[in-house]
């Protein structure tokens, strides 16, 4: 599918959608409907790092990845946060924030790789602490990837200023 049917970049916000039905990026994958931008040329196995970006999500957006660090030892990621309902999980488990519907909140998220730790925080508030999920390669990806199960008919969410740091 053309990019420009999934993705606008327009007065600096970034915005992503897919619908439920679209299929994988590629035909032989196994993966959920997509529309992501991975931070290239920041991918990293050591240090501390930091993704920061002011995101939206619609009223509706339900069952979709908005933020995901890729790479782990065990599994493909180290961290994904949902959207159900309008909350914010870690996976589909932990609760992470609640009533992101229809504002722009900052999303900060802090991977300590030698501590094994990540930090999430909205709004300049912590909200959840996690281990990772072991040594890897890691990167940061932002906008929507269609959940593996109770993902809504359309998904979106837009991103703006966005910025990775390296301590």
């Amino acid at each position: 599918m053309p990019l420009s049917q999934r993705y606008n970049y327009s007065d600096g916000v970034r915005s992503f959608w897919v619908y439920n039905k679209d299929k994988p990026f590629k035909p032989d994958s196994g993966t959920r409907p997509r529309a992501e931008v991975r931070i290239k040329g920041h991918d990293y196995s050591s240090g501390i790092w930091q993704f920061e970006g002011y995101a939206f999500v619609p009223t509706g957006t339900s069952g979709v990845t908005i933020v995901q660090i890729h790479g782990a030892a065990e599994g493909a990621t180290t961290l994904q946060l949902r959207i159900y309902d309008g909350n914010m999980r870690y996976y589909r488990y932990n609760l992470v924030a609640t009533d992101l519907y229809d504002k722009w909140f900052r999303e900060n998220v802090i991977h300590d790789v030698g501590k094994g730790k990540i930090t999430v925080f909205i709004d300049g508030e912590e909200k959840f602490v996690v281990n990772d999920q072991g040594p890897g390669d890691f990167y940061f990806k932002c906008g929507v990837y269609a959940a593996p199960a109770r993902s809504s008919n359309f998904m979106e969410s837009r991103w703006r200023d966005i910025k990775l740091f390296k301590k």
